[in-house]
């Protein structure tokens, strides 16, 4: 069976910073597959389109450059918020507000954002709400281990993002997950 639209696959991989050699940033093995719906977004579109007719037991290598997947890093993305939206009672929360901490936000029309704390002054902290890997180009190797029809309910389900795709805590989401 091959990979197409509505399949349920499940596949394992490593995930390298730029190429084979590059830091290892994710593994995912036979114990921990990702299992997902083909087709139904909540993946980066090119990295289901470079597994695309692949089938059960066939290996995959290839490179997302930083703008097929995450994008580059935009400066605008990393903002100054005031450190008072940070204190309870008049001082600072540090089970939140800690340098490399990730913080759940809403933008001025109530869209989730996470940003990453980068910096702690007196009057601001300065939080990056870029994806963690923009600018980062991406290698992936793995192996399909699985693909089967999705089930009606696994089917309907694809209206709830992540009820069925797991990809929400992996690094090939599309981002329609969080």
């Amino acid at each position: 069976m091959k990979i197409e639209n509505n399949k349920m696959v499940s596949l394992v991989y490593e995930l390298r910073e730029n190429d084979s050699n590059g830091r290892i940033i994710e593994t995912l093995d036979d114990s921990r597959p990702l299992t997902f719906i083909y087709g139904t977004g909540r993946l980066l579109p090119v990295f289901e389109s470079n597994i695309s007719l692949l089938e059960k037991g066939d290996i995959f290598r290839f490179i997302l450059n930083s703008e097929m997947a995450y994008g580059d890093k935009r400066e605008e993305m990393i903002i100054n918020v005031p450190v008072s939206v940070f204190k309870t009672d008049g001082k600072i929360n540090e089970d939140i507000c800690r340098v490399g901490n990730e913080v759940p936000m809403t933008d001025s029309e109530g869209n989730p954002l996470t940003g990453i704390i980068n910096e702690i002054a007196d009057t601001y902290v300065r939080l990056d709400f870029n994806h963690p890997m923009a600018g980062i180009d991406l290698f992936f190797s793995g192996k399909i281990v699985d693909i089967r029809d999705a089930t009606e309910n696994e089917l309907a389900a694809t209206m709830n993002p992540c009820s069925v795709c797991s990809s929400k805590e992996h690094s090939i989401c599309s981002g329609s997950c969080s």
